[in-house]
């Protein structure tokens, strides 16, 4: 009579002990990733480059410049506006970095029986 349940085989632990050494390896180069990513730095500027946003990739803002002629007292309105789009724009780019990663490192995860 056959056995239900348990490993046809029995070559499931062997695989699991591999499927566990991928996955720490996995962890640790993930971890390395994120170290790498949170020490760049992501600019993007709006209107024309008349504002420009800097953010970390920790998705920190670190620095906005703006031009002399986009400060005007009477359209603060548009700056602020202006300031809005760069620090989005900014935060896109280091989101975008962070998708990238997470691919890069989930790419082979596609064959795992999970």
């Amino acid at each position: 009579m056959a056995k239900r349940g348990g490993f046809p085989g029995g070559g499931m632990p062997g695989n699991m002990t591999n499927l566990m050494k991928q996955a720490q390896r996995m962890q640790r180069q993930m971890e390395e990733g994120q170290k790498e990513l949170e020490t760049k730095e992501f600019t993007a500027s709006s209107g024309g480059g008349a504002v420009e946003v800097t953010v970390s990739g920790k998705k920190e803002v670190l620095k906005v410049t703006l031009s002399e002629e986009v400060v005007d007292p009477e359209d603060i309105e548009m700056l602020q506006d202006l300031i809005v789009a760069g620090v989005n724009e900014a935060l896109r780019k280091a989101e975008e970095a962070s998708s990238e990663l997470m691919g890069r490192m989930t790419g082979g995860l596609g064959g795992l029986p999970f």
